[in-house]
């Protein structure tokens, strides 16, 4: 089985400089390559004098996270590609327990390893954690992480299981399903974008796994963190595409409570006194209503819709009821 590891990366420089030897080193069943998004520092230079052995592709724009794997994945020939952030650590035979999942199960597409908190190793990172779920409005939570709570690693997610979404920080993909999807939607130019390739798998009828016994550490926000307005803004907008394309049914009531509930976050952003996040919300909403003809059109495409949440509000669950793990949330 032919592997693909594909790091993007944009003025990344000193993440390469930082991230790169744990992957070269404990990759050895893999070839490496560094999808370069035009940038304008020395990245380039720095990784062919000192990291010859892995591969460069030049990407000649920066399309952000979507565009900038479409582009460079079409130049690799691979079984299974793993896309993983410049900004993870990985660790020794983190590749076995995948490649050996991959060829377990012909149905499973898409895995996610554990992803642990460089900063704090002994807990779950936001971006994936133990791998992903969405409730009925599109919020995203994780096993291992719901919202801002994180979860210490005791063990309780060493095993292997079908989750929603795997995070796009270090997911696996077959290289077949890539195409048959025609990768990642361009228009979310980066986050979510992730959940909405693994909802369109799900709908294709694939299997995506968590595979516990795999570990790698990632940073997180190393190149847009989560004070920066202009994350909010993707996250919103782009929650709001995946829901239109995807929803298996009741779509305008389900997008009409999610604009009010969106709506609610923007008035906790104004009382928090972060009056920019309140309106890179609103710039959400209308970017969206922009996008909403092209959005219905993709929807038209599917031509099945699973259901696809287990809990109606993470919201309610978390704030109300005081539920923060992912445990309590089966009691």
């Amino acid at each position: 089985m032919k592997v693909a590891v594909v790091i993007l990366n944009w003025n990344g420089k000193a993440l390469l400089q930082q991230f790169l030897p744990s992957v070269v080193k404990f990759s050895k069943e893999a070839t490496i390559y560094v999808a370069d998004n035009a940038s304008t520092d020395d990245s380039v230079p720095f990784l062919k004098t000192t990291f010859p052995s892995v591969k460069i592709i030049q990407n000649e724009t920066n399309g952000g996270y979507a565009k900038g794997y479409n582009d460079a994945l079409k130049n690799i020939s691979a079984d299974i590609f793993c896309l993983i952030n410049s900004d993870i650590e990985v660790t020794e035979n983190w590749l076995t327990p995948i490649i050996e999942a991959f060829k377990a199960d012909e149905n499973t597409a898409i895995i996610q390893p554990k992803i642990l908190d460089f900063k704090q190793k002994t807990h779950f990172e936001y971006a994936g954690a133990a791998g992903g779920y969405i409730d009925k409005y599109g919020f995203p939570y994780c096993r291992g992480r719901i919202f801002d709570t994180l979860e210490k690693d005791l063990g309780q997610y060493n095993d292997t299981t079908d989750v929603f979404w795997a995070s796009g920080a270090c997911m696996f993909i077959r290289q077949q399903t890539f195409s048959q999807l025609h990768g990642f939607d361009e228009h979310f130019f980066a986050h979510m974008e992730e959940i909405d390739l693994c909802w369109r798998a799900k709908n294709s009828g694939y299997t995506i796994n968590y595979v516990g016994n795999s570990t790698v550490f990632h940073v997180g926000g190393a190149t847009l963190n989560a004070i920066n307005p202009k994350k909010t803004f993707l996250n919103f907008r782009n929650s709001l595409f995946t829901l239109t394309k995807n929803v298996n049914s009741y779509l305008f009531g389900i997008i009409l409570a999610r604009l009010c509930l969106d709506g609610m976050a923007g008035i906790k952003f104004l009382v928090e006194l972060k009056p920019k996040h309140t309106f890179a919300i609103i710039r959400a909403h209308f970017s969206y209503y922009k996008h909403i003809n092209r959005l219905l059109n993709q929807r038209k495409q599917t031509k099945q819709r699973i259901k696809y949440y287990n809990r109606t509000s993470i919201v309610f669950d978390y704030f109300i009821l005081k539920k923060k793990t992912f445990k309590s949330l089966k009691s």
